[in-house]
């Protein structure tokens, strides 16, 4: 093979290892204490998959006043499937709501603060009407497991995939749970399209 064919392989490589595997958009928030530039780990990891996915600046304070930046970041429509981790993640599945988003991809939903399991944070998810993945680890004290198990039932597509000794926050087991989180994406929200 001369050089010119080389080339136009690697192109080809480059161009199929970035491809996206349809229009969907993952639209990404960020924990309570992070911004958008701590969500690379994740943006890069669904692009390296074949899904695009981007991450958005969320103001501080409650969630409620995140929503709306949420939503002018992301769209509305099928096309959008929000997530984030823990606070953006929170923020996502409740513009899910008014947003009407495909899907949603949940890292580490804090259902509740720390040692207040009777404060849930789930008022807004009977509302929920796409399919949703919640990823969380076994010893994250903002979801205790029984109740997260318990809580997902009300979404009518939910799904719960649990991650051994991981507390809140996934990047220990990101690469695996990015790869649940394609697969899920591909199977459920692609399927209900």
């Amino acid at each position: 093979m001369d050089t010119s064919s080389r080339r136009h392989h690697a192109t080809i490589d480059d161009i199929a290892k970035t491809a996206t595997i349809c229009a969907m958009k993952v639209v990404l928030g960020h924990g309570a204490s992070g911004n958008a530039a701590s969500m690379k780990p994740y943006v890069v990891g669904f692009k390296r998959r074949g899904i695009d996915a981007v991450a958005v600046d969320l103001p501080r304070g409650g969630a409620e006043n995140a929503v709306p930046v949420f939503i002018k970041a992301s769209g509305r429509g099928h096309d959008v499937v929000g997530g984030g981790q823990s606070f953006g993640g929170r923020v996502a599945s409740m513009a899910a709501v008014e947003a009407d988003f495909g899907g949603l991809v949940l890292f580490s939903y804090p259902l509740h603060r720390p040692g207040f399991k009777d404060q849930l944070r789930t008022a807004h998810w009977p509302q929920i009407r796409c399919p949703t993945l919640f990823l969380s680890g076994d010893r994250d004290p903002f979801a205790d497991l029984s109740l997260l198990e318990q809580k997902i039932k009300i979404i009518a597509n939910a799904r719960l995939v649990v991650f051994k000794g991981q507390g809140h926050g996934l990047l220990k087991v990101l690469d695996d749970a990015l790869d649940v989180a394609a697969d899920f994406l591909k199977s459920e929200v692609l399927s209900h399209r």
